[in-house]
Formats: C-alpha cells, structure tokens, sequence
C-alpha cells in the first residue's frame, strides 16, 4: 500500500525543488514540485508522494489528515500490546 503524506514546505529553490517538514519533527524531506501548477510558498502544505508534490492542501485539511495518521499509529501500536 502506498502512502502520500501532508508536508509543510519550509523552502523553495528556484528550480523548483522543496524542502519540506514532516509533521512536527526534525525530518525534512526533498521534494519535486514538478508536478504541481505553481510552486508552493514556504508554510502552505503539500501532499508528498514517492518525492513528489501531488497537490497543496488547506491548512485545515493537512492538520486533520495528520490527527488521522497520529490516531492510526497509536492504535496500531496499541493493538501491537494487546
């Protein structure tokens, strides 16, 4: 199964690669905006896939998909317990 993730982009170089932060960690992630209309602006969401940008997102919308992915690990781990 394959994932995209919502990422925060902190940066972007002219040539239209981004650096983008995973949830709130220390992890950043380089990222083609190639497949995007418009790069994104550092702060928007995108949605990350296999190192490409598929889409931005509202702020809204990635905040709740990444409440979603918490609540999945956590309750995958917790069954891991049980």
């Amino acid at each position: 199964m394959c994932l995209a993730v919502p990422m925060q982009v902190a940066e972007v170089s002219a040539d239209g690669i981004a650096r983008c932060r995973v949830g709130e960690s220390d992890t950043y992630v380089t990222t083609s905006t190639a497949l995007l209309p418009e790069a994104p602006k550092p702060g928007e969401y995108v949605i990350v896939h296999a190192g490409f940008a598929l889409r931005t997102l509202e702020p809204a919308d990635a905040e709740e998909t990444l409440k979603l992915l918490r609540e999945i690990l956590a309750a995958s781990k917790a069954e891991d317990w049980a």
